[in-house]
C-alpha cells in the first residue's frame, strides 16, 4: 500500500526546502524582515524566542525589506527570528451554524463552542456590486425607536450613522435597535471598544433570542490595529454572504471611529504622513471603500447599516464624522445636552437626516414630521427666554402653539431603553401629535 502511494507521488510536487527569512527590525508593531520574497497582504509565521510562531501579515516593503504586522502582541521575538511564509489553508467557509457564534477578526471562535463550519467559502474582502445592479431602497426598516422610525424613517439597504461624543448614550441605542428591529439575521462588529462590553452586548442587548440569529465579531482595544481592521471586514463580508441567500441582514458597527484610527496606526507606521489632524489620506480611501460595501445587493435579501461615529470632544467637523457624513445615506446626531437633561435616547432631531425617508414613507408621514421638527425648531430658539420671562405669548401663534404641543413632543420622543415602539404605532401618534 505504501509502494503504492509512492509510486502516485509526483517529485516536481515536492519542495527541495523551504525559504525562510530573517527578522532584522521591531518599531512598535512593526517588523522588519529580509531573505523571502513575500507578498503584500500575505499571511507569514514569526518564531518567538519560545518557539512558537506568531501570526502576522505583509503591509509592505522598501527595497528587500519587507513589512510585517502581527495579529497579535509582538512578545518574545528576537533579532534573527525565522520568517516563513504561512502554509496556504482552505480559507474560511461560512453558514448556519456561524449564527450565535462569536469570532475574532481572523474567523476563529471566542466563545469556547468549538470550531466553525460551513458550506460556502468566505472571500477575504467584502464583495463589491455593480451599482446599477443594486437594489433600491423601497422598503422601510422598524428599528423599534420612536424618534428614528417617526422623524427619521431607515430603510431596508440604507446605511446610517449614529454620531456622538463619549457618554451620550450611542451604545444604549445601539442595543436598542439591536433588539426591536424586524431582521433575520443581526452581525454585530464590536471594534476597538471596551472588553467588558462584550458579554453585556451578549447578555443585555442581544439576550438568547437575539443571539440565536446573531453573529459578533469582536476586535477590542487591546488587540493590534490590524486585528481591528480585519473585524470590521469580516462583519461586512458575513452580512454580505447572509444578504447574498436571500436573508434581510442588520449590520451594527461599533464603531466606525475605531476602524479609521487603526487604519491611522497602521499607515503612519508605514511612514504615511499625516494630513488632517493627523490622520492620513489613506484612511479617508478606505471609509468609503467599506461603506460601498454594504446595502443592498442584486438579489431578494437586503443589508442595512448603522455605524457608530465618535465625535471626539463632540466636534461635528471631526475628519471622520464629516468623511462619514458625506458617505452615509444619513446621520443621527445625539446631543449632550439633551443627554445632560435626561432625555433619551439624546437625539437631536434637528440636525439628524433620513437621506431615504422620502422613498419609504408617503406623504402624510412626511408632513407630520415636517410639522413636529419645526415646532421643535420654533421651541429651542425661544426656550433661553422663557424662564427670564423674555417670551409673551400671543406674538406669534406658531410659536406659542410650538410652546403649547412641546411637553407632548418631548414625551413622543423620549423612550425607555426596554421599550418597543413599532413603526406602526409610530405613525398613528405622529398623526394624531402633529395634528394638534
Amino acid at each position: 500500500m505504501l509502494r503504492a502511494a509512492l509510486g502516485k507521488l509526483d517529485l516536481a510536487d515536492v519542495p527541495l526546502a523551504t525559504v525562510t527569512g530573517r527578522l532584522v527590525g521591531a518599531s512598535g508593531l512593526l517588523l522588519e524582515s529580509v531573505g523571502c520574497p513575500l507578498e503584500t497582504g500575505q499571511r507569514c509565521l514569526i518564531e518567538t524566542a519560545s518557539g512558537d510562531w506568531l501570526d502576522a501579515q505583509v503591509v509592505g516593503f522598501k527595497r528587500e525589506v519587507s513589512y510585517l504586522m502581527p495579529f497579535k502582541a509582538p512578545i518574545g521575538l528576537a533579532t534573527g527570528a525565522r520568517v516563513r511564509p504561512a502554509p496556504e489553508a482552505g480559507g474560511l467557509f461560512i453558514g448556519p451554524s456561524w449564527l450565535g457564534r462569536i469570532v475574532n477578526g481572523l474567523g476563529e471562535p471566542l466563545d469556547g463552542l468549538g470550531r466553525l463550519s460551513g458550506e460556502h467559502p468566505l472571500g477575504a474582502h467584502p464583495p463589491r456590486v455593480n451599482p446599477l445592479k443594486k437594489r433600491p431602497v423601497d422598503a422601510p426598516l422598524d428599528v423599534g425607536v420612536r424618534a428614528i422610525n417617526g422623524l427619521l424613517t431607515i430603510g431596508r439597504g440604507q446605511r446610517v450613522g449614529l454620531f456622538a461624543g463619549s457618554g451620550v448614550g450611542k451604545s444604549v441605542l445601539l442595543g436598542m435597535i439591536t433588539r426591536h428591529t424586524e431582521a433575520d439575521v443581526v452581525v454585530v462588529g464590536l471594534i476597538g471598544e471596551r472588553g467588558r462590553e462584550v458579554r453585556e452586548f451578549v447578555e443585555h442587548s442581544l439576550g438568547k433570542e437575539g443571539l440565536a440569529k446573531a453573529v459578533l465579531v469582536v476586535a477590542p482595544a487591546d488587540e493590534s490595529p490590524l486585528m481591528r481592521l480585519k473585524a470590521t471586514e469580516l462583519c461586512h463580508t458575513v452580512a454580505a454572504h447572509f444578504r447574498d441567500q436571500g436573508r434581510n441582514v442588520l449590520l451594527l458597527v461599533d464603531s466606525l471611529t475605531r476602524y479609521a484610527m487603526a487604519q491611522r496606526e497602521v499607515a503612519l507606521s508605514l511612514g504615511e504622513p499625516p494630513a488632517t489632524r493627523g490622520y492620513p489620506p489613506s484612511v479617508f480611501g478606505m471609509l468609503p471603500s467599506l461603506a460601498e460595501s454594504a446595502g443592498n445587493g442584486e438579489g431578494a435579501g437586503s443589508m442595512s447599516a448603522i455605524y457608530t461615529v465618535l465625535a471626539e470632544g463632540d466636534d461635528q467637523q471631526d475628519p471622520v464624522v464629516d468623511t462619514a457624513r458625506a458617505i452615509l445615506d444619513g446621520h443621527i446626531v445625539l446631543s449632550r445636552e439633551l443627554a445632560e437633561r435626561g432625555h433619551y435616547p439624546a437625539i437631536d432631531i434637528g440636525a439628524s437626516v433620513s437621506r431615504c425617508m422620502t422613498l419609504v414613507a408617503d406623504r402624510a408621514q412626511r408632513e407630520a414630521a415636517r410639522t413636529l421638527r419645526a415646532r421643535w425648531a420654533r421651541y429651542r430658539e425661544v426656550r433661553a427666554l422663557i424662564p427670564l420671562g423674555g417670551y409673551t405669548a400671543g406674538a406669534d401663534p406658531e410659536t406659542d402653539l410650538a410652546v403649547q404641543t412641546m411637553p407632548a413632543i418631548e414625551a413622543f420622543l423620549r423612550q425607555d431603553a426596554d421599550e418597543a415602539a413599532p413603526l406602526a404605532d409610530t405613525l398613528t401618534q405622529l398623526t394624531e401629535l402633529s395634528a394638534r
